[in-house]
């Protein structure tokens, strides 16, 4: 039986775990749904029923927005319960590393740390009428802190990574797919349906298999704990630094975290307004 959870909504179909992940009203990542995580990662650490876990949202406008800035010492301070360090990154690569094969069913925004849960999950398909990536931290003069770097330049590239971390874009899923952010764009109606059977397929493989299989592919692919730590330090300095607040600050008085100013969040139309 599974834990019951404050954010996180589960239901077992045989060896699978549908997680709909529930935090309104825009699934931002604060401290309960890092707690949440944490108390899930664990659960995959001991239970041995669970072969994939399959994660989508309870919102379809939002998969996990990004992070709450009003609370980023708190949520990275949950975060430390399993990992002994206070670093939402060393979390995700938890995540990448735990022997459930994870599959990120995308409808929605997914930006900056939603980006990045997303990426720590073996496999990405995004709804293609939908979902939107981004990874918008330099527009507020911050480093991405939870592996969005890491990923995103081995699969993408140096130039294609860089793009998309220097021009803080909106990418909608068919550019997505073609850059490698994601593994398939899929038409929304059809997203549900193909998840479903790639779960329950790999679920009817011997599952020392399949570990077996991520445990050499994270040893090729996997950045380090030491590039994982970096990043995550580079963030969490960058947070104190008094432009970054300055923008952080403007950016809320212009609806940064309300439904309606999140649902249009191209960035260029807000964040390169902000002048020094």
């Amino acid at each position: 039986m599974i834990a019951s959870f404050e954010t996180l909504k589960t239901r077992v179909e045989g060896s699978v775990l549908h997680v709909s992940i529930d935090a309104p009203p825009i699934n931002l990542m604060g401290p309960k749904l890092v707690r949440d995580l944490v108390d899930l990662i664990l659960e995959f650490d001991q239970n041995e029923d669970i072969h994939v876990a399959v994660f989508k949202s309870a919102n379809p406008d939002f998969f996990i927005s990004h992070v709450d800035v009003t609370k980023i010492a708190a949520y990275r301070e949950e975060a430390g319960r399993l990992t002994g360090e206070a670093s939402v990154g060393m979390l995700f690569r938890r995540l990448s590393e735990t022997k459930v094969v994870t599959i990120a069913q995308i409808e929605g925004r997914a930006r900056a740390i939603g980006s990045e849960f997303a990426l720590a999950c073996d496999m990405r398909f995004a709804a293609r009428e939908t979902a939107i990536f981004s990874q918008f931290e330099s527009a507020f003069g911050l480093t991405p802190g939870a592996g969005g770097i890491q990923h995103l330049v081995r699969l993408m590239g140096r130039g294609r990574a860089l793009e998309a971390l220097f021009t803080a874009a909106d990418y909608d899923a068919d550019l997505a797919e073609r850059y490698g952010w994601v593994n398939r764009a899929i038409p929304a109606a059809e997203l549900e349906g193909f998840t479903t059977q790639i779960a329950q397929r790999i679920a009817s493989f011997p599952p020392f298999a399949t570990t077996a299989i991520k445990a050499r592919v994270n040893a090729i692919a996997l950045a380090s704990e030491a590039d994982f730590r970096i990043d995550s330090d580079l963030f969490g300095d960058a947070v104190t630094n008094p432009e970054v607040g300055r923008r952080m600050k403007l950016a809320m008085q212009r609806g940064f975290q309300t439904r309606d100013t999140e649902l249009d969040f191209g960035v260029f139309g807000h964040l390169d307004e902000i002048e020094p």
